[in-house]
């Protein structure tokens, strides 16, 4: 028996359903329009409830009830890298981005009429800033003023939880004046370092294939960068250096911690590329080794490619930090 029911929007693969199934939470609609995400999704949790794709279309009146809202909605609209590449295309970004950046609003009407006693909407750093304030403004305006929901947010960075520096926009909502605060958030006094998360690739982790093979659980070949992609990343990073940009490559070791794992990352690997040492191309992270780096334990099922895999994860959450975000506002569920 759960103790309260929640929906999950833009569900994604799962990262922020993880976080409120752990303090007793029970599903009950889910909302994802990516197919390949849709598989990963039901390939972990199944299908029991009601999942639709597309949340645009659908009637707000059709949702079932429930005490919990949860919506990681589209970030790339707000995104410092989404909105330097927008512009960079004389595509508008933020609320003017009609295919992603409204799906707020979608959100809104929804807990315009399904009034959850709570709700959780996560979104990247760059969400506060944007449009010198305005943006947060109108979301925070609609959340408080005319939903009429007490609200509370803060920038968390997951460095705390696991070895990347990935700062995202968490904000609560309490249909009830409730004595939440953000004091009561238990941080990890230790921040981990890549190590923690990497195929050992000494014989203490069995292999994982497609990603280690042999006795030793060795990487696999083909995620070590060839000759040219490296030479190229080199020489792109030297042509930025030389003009005073910040533009190049993370080169990590096992005792660093990684940049921002990126939707992108299937392309060159470059915000996150492991040394092997003096004189050796260095590799990218696998396909594991970034469902680790998010936080998902190495029971959670990677069912797509490589590709795909790197997608799902970039755009997901650090599952610790939704966990402990919802601990932390557990007793205010309840209430």
């Amino acid at each position: 028996m759960s103790d309260f029911t929640f929906i999950d929007l833009f569900a994604g693969i799962g990262g922020i359903r993880i976080g409120f199934e752990s303090i007793g939470g029970k599903c009950v609609f889910t909302s994802e329009w990516n197919d390949w995400s849709k598989k990963t999704y039901q390939a972990n949790f199944g299908d029991d409830e009601t999942f639709i794709g597309d949340i645009v279309p659908y009637p707000a009146e059709d949702v079932p009830d429930h005490d919990v809202l949860l919506a990681g909605f589209p970030c790339q609209p707000f995104s410092i890298a989404g909105v330097s590449k927008k512009n960079a295309l004389g595509r508008p970004h933020g609320f003017k981005c009609t295919t992603q950046g409204t799906l707020f609003f979608d959100v809104a009407r929804i807990i315009a009429a399904k009034s959850p006693k709570v709700f959780l909407l996560e979104n990247v750093k760059n969400l506060v800033s944007h449009n010198q304030g305005k943006t947060f403004e109108i979301i925070l305006n609609t959340l408080e003023n005319e939903l009429n929901y007490h609200v509370y947010w803060k920038i968390i960075d997951g460095q705390s939880w696991v070895p990347q520096h990935r700062e995202r926009t968490i904000i609560v909502g309490f249909k009830k004046d409730v004595p939440f605060s953000w004091d009561d958030l238990i941080v990890p006094s230790e921040r981990p370092i890549l190590k923690s998360i990497f195929h050992p690739q000494n014989g203490t982790e069995s292999a994982q294939e497609p990603y280690t093979t042999g006795t030793k659980g060795k990487v696999q070949s083909k995620y070590v960068l060839t000759d040219h992609l490296w030479q190229y990343l080199q020489d792109y990073a030297a042509k930025h250096k030389a003009k005073g940009n910040g533009f190049g490559y993370g080169l990590v070791t096992e005792n660093d911690i990684a940049r921002t794992l990126s939707a992108r990352y299937y392309k060159d690997g470059s915000e996150i590329l492991i040394s092997r040492g003096a004189k050796k191309n260095p590799r990218r992270l696998t396909p594991r080794e970034c469902a680790r780096l998010m936080g998902f334990s190495d029971d959670y099922k990677i069912v797509v490619s490589d590709t795909q895999a790197y997608k799902q994860f970039g755009n997901s959450v650090v599952v610790p930090v939704i966990k402990a975000v919802a601990k932390t506002m557990e007793p205010h569920i309840r209430a």
